[in-house]
C-alpha cells in the first residue's frame, strides 16, 4: 500500500499503458473498473487517468492484451496500447528518462492517480459552518474542486497525489481556522484523535458550569428584584442586575464563549461573518444594552446548541461504528503445532486456521475446513434464517455459529473483511453527498447574509422612518442575529443521511452515499437481469411427467439412481428433488456416460438411461412416438430442458428441468408496481423461449432477450430516453456495463462477490429480491424524514422572523427554539436507524 505522507516514496512497477478513446470522467473509469476488476483479479492492479484518457495495467495481472481491448470494447469506450515513449512526461516528473525505441513494450513508470487522494483528520469540526471557513482556508492553497468532506466522521479529503511540502501549506491553512488537522490512518488512534476528545469533554463540563451559573444568577437576580423585572427590563428599579448575579453572569458566558470567541475572531479579521461571530454581536450587544440575563441565556444556549451537534455526531459516528462491532476482537487458532491459543484478530495472517465454538462469533472471513454448522448471517444479511455450512462453503465475520464446532482456514485478514469494507463504505458513503444536503448548504450561503442585512434594517428603519426606540430596535435586531444561524437546518440533513446509510447497512443493503440513498425513491423504472435476479440462478426440476403404468416417485427414483454420484448440475437439481420428496437413492451399478448424450446404468440388473431429447432416436430409433415429440416440444417452447428416463427399449417419462423462478419473484414485481414503478423490464442473454416464460410468470411488462452487454447498455439507454431515471437489478459483474449506463446499478448477492460490492451503486448482500422494494421505501421514509426536519427548522426561523418584525421576540426564546430545533431534528433523523425494518 503506498503512503499518502510522501508522494515520492511511490513504489516504481512495470506497466502496460492504454489510450481509451471515450475515457474522461469518473463514471467511465467506474464502467472500466466493472469489466476489468474480474479480469486482473485486484483494482490496485490498475491505474486511470480520466483527464488524459490513459488507463495503466500492472503486467504483473497477467492479463493478454488482446483480452483487455475487448473487454474494453463492452463499454463501448475503444483502447490502443500506447509505445514506451507515452511515459515520457511521467518519467521526467519522476526524475527518470524515457525509451525511445517505439516498441510497446512495459517501462518503469511512476503511478500518477495513486493514492487518489489524502485524507486529513480534522479536529473541531462539527459543523457545516465549520466547513465553510476550511473551504475559505483551503480552498485556495489545493483548489476548491479538488475538497471534499465527511461531516460525519471529521474527515477531509484532497483529490490527487500531493507532497510533503503541500501537506504542511495543509495543515497550516487547517490551523488558521481554529481547528487541527492531521493525516487520517485507518484504525489508528492518534494523540490528535485524544487531544480532540479532552476538549469535548472540557466543552461539554463547560457548558454544564454555563448552564449551572445562569441559573445561579438568574435566582440571584430573582431574589434581588423580582421575576417580572428578570423577565422584562421595564420593570426593573435598578439599572443593572445585583453584582453576584453580573459575576454569575459574566462567569457563565465566559465559560460558553471559551471555544467561539477564537473562531468568531478569526472570522471577523478576514470580514466573513459566520454564525461563532453572530453569536459574540448578539451577546455582546445585550451586554451593551444591560441585558445580562438575555445575554448569559444567548452564550449557554449557543455553547449547548455546538455540545448537541457534537453529540448528535458522534451518535452518528457510534452508529456506523457499532457495525464493527458485531465482529468478535479475538480468535482462537490453532499454530502449526498445534496449539490452541487466543489472539487478536489484527494479528491472524490469511491462511490460518481458526476454530469457532457453537455459539460463537466467527471472527474473520474463511473457508470451513472442518465440522459443519447452520451460521446465522443475519448481521451481513439481515436474513434470520440460518445457512448451512459444510466443508468448502464461505464464512464471514461476524455472522454467528450455530450448534456445531467448525474450523475455518481465513482468507482475508481483518482490516478487509466483508463487514470490514461494509463499516468502511458506509463511512466514506456519506461524504457523497445527497442533492438535499447539496441544496442544504447553497441555501445556508444565502439565507445568512440575507437575514444579517434584515437585521441590520431592522435596526435602523423602525427608528429612522418610525421614530422607534433605538434600544428596542437594536434588541429586535440581536434577535434576528441568532435567528441567522442556520445550525437546525445545516445538521438536519447529514444526520439522517447517515442515519439512513446504517438502517441500511444492518439489513444487508450497502448503500454507497447518500446520492444512491435518494435516488431509489425517485425511479421510474427497473431493469432486471433473469439469471440469478428473477430466478435463482441454478437448474431446477420444474416438472415429473410419468408415462405408462409409472407414477413422479418411480420417475424420479430411476432418474436419481442413474445420475446419484454425477456432478453435472441438471444432475445435482434431479437429486435435490428427489431429496425434497423423500425419495431413497439407491446408486445405480455400472454407470457409464455418453458423452453429450445422457448416462446409462444398472438398476435390480434391468438397464436404466438418463438422456437428451438427441439420445432418444440413437436409443429408440423410430420407436419415439408423436405423444412424447409433443410433450418434448411443448417443454421446449416453455424455455425448460426435457430430460429423457428409460429402461432398456421404453421411455418411462420425462423431466423438465430449468432455471426456476423465485418463489418470491411475483410478489415482488407486484409490490413494485404498487410503489409506483411504471415498467419493469427484462434484459437477458438467454434465449426467447425461456425468458418470455419468465416474464409471464412474474408479471414483468417488456421482454429483451438474447442481448449481448453492449446490446444491455442500448436497452438502458433507451429506457433513460422514455423514463428518466431507471435502476438497473443484476449480478453486479456480467450486467456491470448496463448497470453503470444506468440511474442506478443494484448487485444482488453480493457477500460473496468483491466485484459486486464495489461497482454496484446498491449492493444487496443477502440474494433476496424482497429486498428491493424494501430499499424504495427506506429511501422514501429517509426523503421524507429529511424534508421534515428542512421543514420543521425553516418554520421555526420564520416564526421567529415574524416575532421580530412585529417586536414581541425574546433573545432567550430565540436561541432555545433554535437548540429546541437542533436537538429535535437530530432526533428525528436517527429514527432511521432503528425504524421498523421489517420486509414485507
Amino acid at each position: 500500500m503506498v503512503e499518502q505522507t510522501d508522494a515520492h516514496a511511490i513504489a516504481m512497477g512495470r506497466w502496460w499503458r492504454f489510450k481509451v478513446h471515450g475515457l474522461d470522467c469518473q463514471n467511465e473509469v467506474r464502467l472500466l473498473k466493472a469489466v476489468l476488476v474480474p479480469l486482473v483479479g485486484d483494482e490496485q492492479l490498475l491505474s486511470f487517468q480520466p483527464k488524459r484518457g490513459l488507463l495503466d495495467v500492472d503486467v504483473e495481472s497477467g492479463i493478454v492484451v488482446e483480452a483487455l481491448i475487448a473487454a474494453v470494447s463492452t463499454t463501448g469506450m475503444t483502447a490502443e496500447l500506447q509505445t514506451a515513449d507515452a511515459f515520457a512526461e511521467d518519467k521526467v516528473e519522476a526524475g527518470g528518462c524515457s525509451s525511445c525505441s517505439g516498441e510497446p513494450t512495459p517501462v518503469e513508470q511512476m503511478l500518477p492517480d495513486r493514492p487518489n487522494s489524502v485524507i486529513f483528520k480534522i479536529h473541531g469540526m462539527d459543523c457545516g459552518d465549520e466547513v465553510a471557513v476550511l473551504k475559505r482556508e483551503v480552498g485556495p492553497v489545493v483548489g476548491l474542486e479538488k475538497l471534499s468532506f465527511d461531516l460525519i466522521n471529521g474527515r477531509m479529503s484532497v483529490a490527487g497525489a500531493t507532497d510533503a511540502l503541500h501537506h504542511i501549506e495543509i495543515l497550516k491553512a487547517v490551523e488558521r481556522t481554529g481547528m487541527r488537522a492531521e493525516l487520517w490512518k485507518e484504525g489508528v488512534n492518534s494523540a490528535g484523535a485524544q487531544a480532540d476528545q479532552r476538549r469535548r469533554r472540557i466543552q461539554a463540563a463547560l457548558t454544564i458550569a454555563s448552564g449551572v451559573l445562569v441559573v445561579a444568577g438568574f435566582a440571584i437576580h430573582v431574589r434581588a428584584s423580582g421575576l417580572a423585572a428578570v423577565l422584562h427590563e421595564s420593570l426593573a428599579r435598578e439599572a443593572h442586575p445585583p453584582f453576584l448575579a453580573m459575576i454569575a453572569y459574566s462567569l457563565a458566558i465566559l465559560s460558553a464563549v471559551r471555544y467561539v470567541a477564537p473562531k468568531a475572531v478569526l472570522a471577523a479579521r478576514r470580514l466573513r461573518p459566520d454564525m461563532n461571530l453572530l453569536m459574540i454581536v448578539a451577546v455582546a450587544g445585550a451586554l451593551g444594552i444591560g441585558q445580562w440575563f438575555e445575554a448569559a441565556t444567548v452564550a449557554f444556549f449557543f455553547a449547548l446548541a455546538l455540545a448537541l451537534e457534537a453529540w448528535s455526531l458522534g451518535r452518528a459516528r457510534r452508529a456506523v461504528a457499532a457495525l464493527m462491532d458485531i465482529a468478535p476482537d479475538s480468535a482462537r487458532i490453532r499454530d502449526a503445532a498445534g496449539v490452541e491459543k487466543d489472539v487478536p484478530v489484527a494479528d491472524v495472517a490469511v491462511g490460518t486456521q481458526v476454530i469457532v465454538p457453537p455459539g460463537g462469533k466467527i471472527p474473520l472471513d474463511g473457508r470451513v475446513v472442518a465440522g459443519t454448522s447452520a451460521v446465522d448471517q443475519a448481521p451481513i444479511t439481515g436474513e434470520s434464517v440460518p445457512v448451512t455450512v459444510a466443508q468448502g462453503a464461505m464464512v464471514f465475520a461476524g455472522t454467528i455459529n450455530g450448534m456445531g464446532a467448525i474450523e475455518i482456514a481465513t482468507t482475508r485478514p481483518a482490516s478487509d473483511t466483508t463487514l470490514a469494507r461494509i463499516v468502511r463504505m458506509v463511512g466514506e458513503a456519506q461524504s457523497k453527498r445527497a442533492p438535499t444536503e447539496q441544496w442544504v448548504e447553497r441555501f445556508a450561503r444565502i439565507y445568512t447574509p440575507v437575514v444579517m442585512a434584515l437585521a441590520l434594517a431592522v435596526f435602523l428603519v423602525p427608528p429612522f422612518l418610525l421614530g422607534g426606540s433605538w434600544a428596542a430596535w437594536f434588541y429586535q435586531a440581536l434577535v434576528l442575529l441568532v435567528i441567522a444561524c442556520p445550525c437546525a437546518l445545516v445538521i438536519s440533513t447529514p444526520v439522517s443521511i447517515v442515519a439512513g446509510l446504517t438502517g441500511a447497512a444492518r439489513q444487508g443493503i450497502l448503500v454507497k452515499g447518500g446520492v444512491h440513498l435518494e435516488t431509489p425513491a425517485r425511479i421510474t423504472a427497473i431493469a432486471m437481469d433473469k439469471t440469478g435476479t428473477l430466478t435463482l440462478g441454478r437448474p431446477k426440476v420444474i416438472e415429473l411427467i410419468p408415462l405408462g403404468d409409472r407414477d413422479e416417485l418411480e420417475l424420479l427414483a430411476v432418474a436419481a439412481a442413474i445420475e446419484a454420484r454425477s456432478e453435472h448440475p441438471i444432475a445435482r437439481a434431479i437429486l435435490d428433488a428427489a431429496a425434497e420428496r423423500g425419495v431413497d437413492v439407491v446408486p445405480a451399478k455400472a454407470v457409464t456416460a455418453v458423452p453429450g448424450k445422457g448416462v446409462v446404468g444398472t438398476i435390480d440388473g434391468r438397464e436404466a438411461w438418463v438422456g437428451s431429447p438427441g439420445y432418444l432416436e440413437e436409443r429408440l430409433g423410430a420407436a419415439g412416438n408423436a405423444a412424447l415429440a409433443a410433450q418434448l416440444h411443448r417443454i421446449a417452447a416453455a424455455g425448460l430442458t426435457g430430460i429423457i428416463v428409460g429402461e432398456a427399449k421404453s421411455v418411462i417419462g420425462l423431466i423438465a428441468v430449468g432455471d426456476a423462478m423465485r418463489p418470491e419473484a411475483r410478489q415482488i414485481v407486484a409490490q413494485l408496481h404498487e410503489l409506483g414503478i411504471a415498467q419493469i423490464v427484462m434484459l437477458t442473454g438467454d434465449s426467447r423461449a425461456p425468458a418470455q416464460a419468465i416474464a409471464r410468470a412474474t408479471g414483468v411488462d417488456e421482454v429483451h432477450a438474447e442481448l449481448l452487454p453492449e446490446q444491455k447498455v442500448a436497452a438502458i439507454e433507451r429506457l433513460v430516453a422514455q423514463h428518466g431515471l431507471v435502476a438497473m437489478v443484476g449480478d453486479g459483474v456480467n450486467d456491470a456495463p448496463a448497470m453503470a449506463r444506468s440511474g442506478l446499478g443494484i448487485a444482488m448477492g453480493a457477500i460473496g462477490s468483491d466485484a459486486a460490492i464495489e461497482t454496484a451503486d446498491i449492493a444487496l448482500m443477502q440474494d433476496d429480491l424482497s429486498r428491493l422494494p424494501w430499499l424504495i421505501r427506506h429511501s422514501r421514509a429517509t426523503l421524507a424524514v429529511i424534508r421534515q426536519n428542512i421543514g420543521f427548522s425553516l418554520a421555526i426561523k420564520l416564526v421567529f422572523a415574524g416575532l421580530t418584525l412585529l417586536g414581541m421576540a425574546s433573545l432567550w426564546g430565540a436561541i432555545a427554539a433554535d437548540v429546541g430545533a437542533s436537538l429535535l431534528v437530530v432526533l428525528n433523523g436517527m429514527r432511521l436507524v432503528g425504524r421498523d425494518q421489517r420486509v414485507r
